[in-house]
């Protein structure tokens, strides 16, 4: 039998390599507890919360729910209204958290307090170069993020089969992989080409604990790798979104040649798609974030079943590689 110990797994106390990261309006206790249940690692999401406040009183509730380790994301954006961080940074400290994974700007302040206060910190980046500027910091992992996966994947279209290595070639931290992972054959994919971990979101939101409407969990299972669409691109911040009416709109009206953000705000808004989407389950209410992984998820499942046949299944994998080179 393989046991999946890694670097990551040695280095986080966690029992599989396994990561649910941040997701704004779904990385709250129900998931999140339900990932650590099943030996993984998932991060609240600090800014799904709307105070510092109501971040301490779901990180009590998440502890409610399981004593194995979580930790808490924080993503740095620019934003309309500006947000307290250092309110969030001092909630997350404060409430006891050992791991935070921090994703967006430069997040050398941050990570020099959460170190101070001897937190473990992962920070997600979208380049190898950024990668290299998270290790000088020193940061405790790297989360790299594919041109596959949701969200922000960056300006450069490397995917993972290259991003990763190249990212392993310069770093001596563990290497999470992120961006287009569902399955087992994944995540041992992970391991071959140099992470320690793997991490998932769309397959997260494909959950029973996920606190999203039916409707967004079987879109997902329905979708095939094209349902999604690049946005935002013409002003510098592409974004990788479910193909509905709503991101065709928003990418048809931002290749206009004087197009502006303020165009299509009101289409992209995250309140709207987390209203009308995430809990209404109208799909083509909003905008909502999902990776090219959706051909790949074929069952809404438990968190804890998602993971033990992942795991299962890259033992099976590695060990099928191991038979044939025999």
């Amino acid at each position: 039998m393989i046991v999946l110990r890694t670097r990551f797994t040695d280095t986080f106390g966690i029992e599989h390599p396994v990561v649910c990261g941040g997701m704004t309006g779904v990385g709250t206790a129900e998931l999140i507890s339900a990932v650590a249940n099943a030996g993984g690692l998932g991060f609240l999401t600090a800014l799904t919360q709307p105070t510092p406040e109501a971040l301490v009183a779901e990180i009590a509730r998440c502890r409610e729910m399981t004593d194995k380790p979580f930790g808490v994301n924080l993503t740095l954006l620019p934003t309309v209204t500006p947000v307290p961080y250092d309110d969030y940074r001092a909630a997350i400290i404060d409430s006891g958290i050992t791991i935070v994974e921090t994703a967006g700007s430069n997040p050398q302040e941050h990570v020099a307090a959460f170190k101070a206060a001897g937190i473990k910190v992962i920070h997600k980046a979208v380049a190898v170069r950024h990668a290299i500027k998270a290790q000088s910091m020193g940061v405790d992992a790297v989360s790299i993020d594919g041109f596959e996966c949701a969200g922000h994947p960056g300006n450069e279209d490397i995917p993972g089969l290259i991003l990763i290595p190249a990212a392993a070639r310069v770093l001596d931290i563990p290497i999470i992989a992120s961006g287009g992972f569902a399955t087992g054959d994944g995540l041992a994919a992970a391991l071959a080409l140099g992470a320690c971990a793997i991490n998932m979101g769309t397959r997260f939101v494909a959950s029973d604990e996920a606190p999203v409407h039916p409707n967004v969990k079987a879109q997902i299972v329905a979708n095939d790798e094209r349902q999604t669409i690049l946005v935002f691109r013409e002003f510098r911040n592409t974004a990788r979104v479910a193909r509905n009416s709503v991101s065709e709109t928003i990418a048809a009206l931002s290749a206009r040649p004087d197009a502006t953000f303020s165009d299509v705000a009101h289409l992209a808004s995250g309140v709207r798609g987390r209203t009308e989407v995430l809990k209404k389950g109208n799909m083509e209410g909003g905008m909502w974030w999902a990776g090219q992984s959706q051909g790949l998820i074929d069952a809404v499942l438990p968190c804890k079943t998602i993971i033990s046949d992942i795991v299962s299944d890259a033992e099976a994998a590695i060990r099928r590689i191991a038979a044939d080179l025999a």
